[in-house]
């Protein structure tokens, strides 16, 4: 029997809608999780570094919506294996509470909601939607781990201009003497937040506005490598205005332009010098129903569809199981 009849025949039987049965779904995951959630919520609002992420949420929905003519011209039956990567998040959310990692647990809350939505709205619908449900993993704060060579990488481009432009500079480290005074790259100075953020912005360019996978990679080489000789220059300047203005004041004036107005205009060089290669309007990216329609492992792995309601009822008692093996943790 074709798939198509069998798509047909699987979203004719009467019952709730899938997008019902994903609600109830992603509201009992939330409850099970909502620790890790409360904990990146915090983050994000309280630490500099991830105050991007807010932005994050209505991207993705602004993601699914452009997807939606897509999204409503494919069937959405249940998918057995969709429940395999429910399960594998929630374990891994369970193994990071007992390592007390919260890195760990926080990815497995988002990969148990990426399972849910691919357990109950199925493959070729999780298809439509592939990349903003990959990119529901930069909800996961993360970046503290480069923050010490990225110092060093800014120490070194800043010592290296400061002296090129003459200044007599004695430099160990992250520490740069000069005669205005001993300056420390410190790790508000490393410039994590700036590259973590152009790494969001440049993912979710490449995405829409290339089909081109080596222009996508010299974008987001860009997205990485200018943010990053950005910042030692940035810093640099502030120790060159120090020699003139004193370090007090050059501090100031760096952290004003650094937060308002460097930040800005990074980005709109970047965006500007990569627009006129762009190849297509955002609403166009990603695959269509059609082209999801004609690919032979869709058809081959649809093999494995199933009532939605019946894949409902499965991860509801999976998340009960992973809710009493929490208990005993």
């Amino acid at each position: 029997m074709p798939p198509e009849t069998v798509l047909e025949r699987t979203s004719a039987r009467p019952g709730i809608s899938p997008g019902a049965l994903l609600t109830v779904v992603a509201l009992a995951l939330f409850a099970l999780t909502f620790a890790e959630w409360r904990a990146m919520a915090h983050q994000w609002w309280n630490i500099d570094t991830y105050s991007h992420i807010l932005l994050v949420p209505p991207i993705i929905l602004w993601l699914a919506w452009i997807r939606r003519d897509d999204l409503a011209k494919v069937r959405v039956p249940g998918w057995w294996p969709g429940l395999l990567w429910l399960i594998l998040g929630l374990s891994a959310w369970l193994l990071g509470r007992g390592l007390e990692i919260n890195t760990i647990a926080q990815g497995g809350t988002i990969v148990a909601m990426q399972g849910a939505v691919v357990a109950i709205l199925g493959l070729r619908a999780a298809l439509v939607l592939a990349f903003p449900l990959a990119y529901a993993f930069l909800l996961v704060p993360f970046g503290d781990e480069i923050i010490p060579p990225l110092q060093m990488i800014t120490a070194e481009i800043a010592t290296a201009l400061t002296i090129w432009s003459g200044i007599e500079t004695v430099a160990q480290g992250i520490n740069i003497d000069t005669p205005a005074g001993l300056f420390i790259v410190a790790e508000e100075c490393s410039g994590v937040k700036f590259l973590i953020a152009m790494l969001a912005l440049g993912l979710l360019v490449a995405h829409t506005c290339f089909f081109s996978w080596k222009r996508r990679a010299w974008f987001l080489l860009a997205c990485i490598v200018v943010p990053i000789v950005a910042n030692g220059i940035r810093a640099w300047a502030t120790i060159f205005l120090a020699q003139y203005v004193g370090a007090e004041a050059a501090g100031s004036f760096d952290h004003i332009v650094y937060g308002w107005v460097f930040f800005g205009i990074v980005i709109a060089l970047v965006l500007g010098v990569a627009w006129r290669w762009f190849e297509r309007e955002p609403e166009e990216a990603g695959w269509s129903a059609g082209e999801i329609a004609g690919m032979p492992l869709v058809q081959r792995f649809e093999g494995t569809l199933a009532n939605p309601t019946l894949v409902f009822g499965a991860v509801l008692v999976a998340a009960l199981v992973f809710a009493v093996l929490a208990r005993l943790v």
